[in-house]
């Protein structure tokens, strides 16, 4: 599967998650503003050096940022892995992706995919009994169809607080809950613990699962494999790589990340070949 994010958009996240201009980086680096500007066009870039240069004028991994524009992509992660459904939903053929964690009957939904038909229809096919929805922010990709899934299933919603403006539908404040650090949500034997990780938005959650045969991590948009979500708004650029750094690449190199768009990771390959890590 190829990456969600390309050399031109993390240069552009980067860039303006630091609200800086074209010239600015361009004169950072000792390169032509052309340059630059062609590169978040997605211009091939001319050498490594080039690409080395916008890295260490916007504060990225030079070495990193090379590999993912000569096509680096993480090791595939098993398509089947215990306890792990993948819903797949589309905007406009953009792609998204969300979850159904389960075990001895007892599931989570983590994030809606938007596509409420298709997660009912996967907990219906196994009689799994809805526990509740997590979201780990609430852009509508992520969360519409959340009314529907409760009319079905009336669980509990998980959602920082900071991101409720965000939805366009709001269950009433009896649903709603927030994922507090460290608290946990049993699923059947397994435990998902919450861990804030404000960025993307200002509320972003991603959800740790344990107790199952491997460590794993719902990142939402947090992370992508090689890259980070956008930094929304721009203003929270560095608490979103304060999150990626000191919370999820802080977690054991082995955890498998599962983000809202691209292929699964894991830690080990994103402290490797992440630009935005440290």
């Amino acid at each position: 599967m190829p990456l969600e994010d390309e050399l031109s958009d993390i240069i552009k996240k980067a860039r303006t998650g630091q609200q800086r201009s074209v010239a600015d980086v361009a004169r950072a680096g000792g390169l032509p503003e052309a340059d630059v500007a062609g590169l978040e066009r997605g211009q091939a870039p001319q050498s490594r050096e080039q690409v080395q240069a916008v890295a260490r004028a916007l504060g990225l991994r030079p070495d990193p940022l090379v590999q993912v524009a000569e096509g680096w992509t993480p090791q595939a992660i098993p398509s089947t892995c215990p306890h792990i459904e993948t819903v797949l939903g589309s905007i406009g053929g953009y792609e998204v992706k969300g979850y159904i964690v389960h075990d001895r009957g007892e599931a989570v939904i983590v994030d809606t995919a938007y596509n409420a038909d298709a997660m009912l229809e996967r907990l219906a096919a196994q009689k799994l009994r809805l526990r509740a929805i997590c979201l780990t922010h609430g852009h509508s990709d992520h969360a519409d169809g959340i009314e529907a899934i409760l009319k079905a299933h009336p669980v509990p919603v998980y959602l920082g607080p900071d991101d409720l403006d965000l939805l366009s539908w709001r269950p009433s404040q009896d649903v709603l809950h927030v994922p507090k650090e460290e608290e946990t949500l049993p699923v059947g034997g397994l435990r998902l613990r919450f861990m804030p990780t404000p960025g993307h938005t200002p509320g972003g959650v991603c959800y740790r699962l344990e107790e199952a045969p491997e460590p794993m991590c719902f990142v939402g948009d947090t992370l992508f494999a090689g890259s980070i979500g956008r930094s929304n708004p721009a203003g929270l650029y560095q608490a979103h790589l304060r999150s990626v750094r000191q919370r999820v690449l802080a977690l054991s190199p082995d955890t498998r990340l599962f983000p809202g768009h691209g292929p699964a990771t894991t830690v080990h390959e994103e402290r490797l070949h992440n630009p935005f890590a440290t």
